[in-house]
């Protein structure tokens, strides 16, 4: 570990004698909590999979530990207010493939801590311009309930006590993801373009499910804005194919998708990698967030 990883480690430490305000459920007390077992989550999507698997389970809380409109944790800095929330976690349910960047500093301060990748033996898409694995992995419905599956098991052998809980919340949710999978697959198998231009490297993944073909992609990097040559390059692509649909995500600015809308003659629409919402999460957010992207693209590719 170099010096800087290393002074990182025991400043987090010190902070978790220093910093106020435990991370815990509205309107309970910590000595009420002191038995419960406790789940946390890394960021968003990962505490929506999460929640449905726990359900109403008592003597079972589940925190996420990012604010939820973090968004994707490629570059996330670890907070004391984090460190501070997997103090007493039993579990840490993370998305893996990469996308925890933090995940060694966790293990160095919590070295007992059990930590649960719900993209395990998910098969991953490596991107062909810079060779890196991506880990969008569940914005596939498939592979959301793979990790689903993953989620399951885990809480079922570290809290035997309500194995039988954990399966039944999570056959339940399976079989509304599958259903909202089935819907979307029947719904797009006659769509007439399938040719799409994305706003990051969120959708892989999703393309990949639905027989989508992304042509070109406008920030490889959020909130990195495209160089002229590469707006130009976009342009090019969208010009040559007849691209009809650019879709930008509501996370970010659609500035640089609208430029090159304004170029082309390609329509902007919002298409969600739900990496966001609101902090009191509803269980049913995926399925709804999934039908809303299924009605913007019968919109976009009609």
């Amino acid at each position: 570990m170099n010096h800087a990883k290393t002074f990182l480690v025991l400043f987090l430490c010190l902070m978790l004698f220093t910093a106020c305000g435990a991370s815990h459920e509205p309107g309970v007390a910590p000595e009420d909590m002191a038995d419960d077992f406790s789940i946390v989550t890394s960021f968003y999507p990962i505490y929506v999979l999460t929640i449905n698997v726990a359900g109403d389970i008592p003597g079972v809380r589940v925190t996420n530990m990012t604010e939820p409109q973090s968004g994707c944790l490629h570059d996330y800095e670890l907070s004391p207010a984090d460190m501070k929330t997997l103090e007493n976690a039993d579990l840490f349910v993370i998305n893996g493939a990469g996308m925890e960047t933090f995940i060694d500093e966790i293990k160095a301060v919590y070295p007992d801590l059990v930590i649960v990748e719900a993209a395990r033996d998910i098969p991953l898409i490596i991107d062909e311009s810079t060779g890196e694995e991506n880990p969008h992995v569940w914005v596939s419905i498939s592979n959301a309930i793979k990790q689903v599956e993953n989620i399951k098991e885990a809480l079922a052998g570290a809290d035997p006590s309500h194995e039988e809980d954990y399966r039944r919340n999570a056959d339940e949710y399976k079989g509304k993801l599958t259903a909202q999978k089935e819907r979307m697959h029947e719904a797009l198998k006659d769509i007439g373009s399938r040719d799409i231009v994305t706003f990051h490297e969120a959708f892989p993944y999703f393309a990949q499910e639905f027989g989508l073909n992304i042509v070109s992609v406008i920030e490889r990097e959020p909130g990195t804005e495209p160089t002229g040559a590469e707006l130009g390059e976009t342009i090019e692509i969208i010009n040559s194919l007849g691209v009809k649909a650019i879709f930008a995500e509501p996370q970010y600015s659609a500035r640089a998708a609208e430029t090159i809308a304004a170029e082309t003659g390609a329509k902007v629409y919002l298409l969600d990698p739900l990496v966001t919402g609101p902090k009191d999460a509803d269980p049913n957010s995926y399925v709804d967030i999934m039908e809303r992207n299924l009605q913007t693209l019968i919109e976009a590719l009609k």
